[in-house]
């Protein structure tokens, strides 16, 4: 098993979606470590708040698709609970002793040991405490300068640029509109953008702007070579270096 290789990626820097998923279990010790060990610009994963107010590393809301059908809700359950669980591997059905649901710590140490960009997802919409307490772990793990902080809850990214004006933020977003280009540009965000919205049109107007673009989830390298030839910065992908 290995990652595809993207030969003429020229200037733009591949993020490693939920770690190195193509190849291990997403948002994993293993998945960031093997993404680690690669040429990845940065590391994407994903942060939810437990019923108990700790951070945790998960994607989805619930247990269900990477536990193995178990039905916790992530944010009903408590952190230790969680934690205690032993995810099945990428097939469904094999479990691994090392495959569990990561602390932020652990996910943002597995960066700074490989010298990679944070980019993590704040997962649905949080309160302002929460989203200053991640900042915080963040800062006290002496990442913050090397995190980008996305989410889909555009008051996440607000309520982090009120208590950090300095933060890295990208909005991510599904779609592209003269409205939403024209938010970005105005609050002085990057653009997380799916990869099959994105137009040369969108990526010139943000670069006028002094933004950055992101395209999201891209494992096609016809696909990652038209996003390269319109200009855009960043690929986040499964499996493509």
């Amino acid at each position: 098993m290995d990652t595809i290789k993207f030969e003429n990626k020229s200037s733009v820097k591949m993020i490693a979606h939920r770690g190195l998923s193509g190849l291990e279990r997403e948002n994993t010790c293993p998945a960031f470590v093997a993404a680690g060990v690669k040429s990845y610009y940065g590391i994407e994963t994903d942060v939810h708040v437990t019923l108990d107010g700790r951070y945790i590393i998960i994607h989805d809301d619930n247990l269900k698709r990477v536990g193995g059908g178990l039905e916790m809700v992530v944010e009903q359950s408590l952190f230790d609970d969680l934690r205690a669980i032993r995810l099945t591997d990428r097939d469904g059905v094999t479990k691994r002793a090392d495959i569990f649901l990561p602390t932020l710590e652990e996910y943002l140490s597995i960066c700074k040991k490989y010298g990679k960009v944070a980019v993590l997802e704040l997962k649905n919409e949080m309160s302002e405490e929460h989203v200053i307490g991640i900042a915080n772990v963040v800062r006290e793990m002496e990442m913050f300068g090397q995190t980008t902080f996305i989410s889909f809850a555009r008051g996440n990214l607000v309520a982090l640029r009120a208590a950090y004006p300095d933060a890295d933020v990208q909005w991510l977003l599904g779609s592209i509109s003269d409205d939403k280009l024209e938010l970005l540009i105005s609050s002085g965000m990057d653009a997380d953008v799916a990869g099959s919205a994105l137009t040369k049109e969108f990526i010139d107007a943000m670069h006028a702007a002094g933004r950055v673009v992101n395209a999201w989830t891209i494992d096609s390298l016809e696909t990652a070579a038209h996003l390269r030839d319109i200009g855009v910065d960043m690929i986040t992908t499964n499996i493509l270096e």
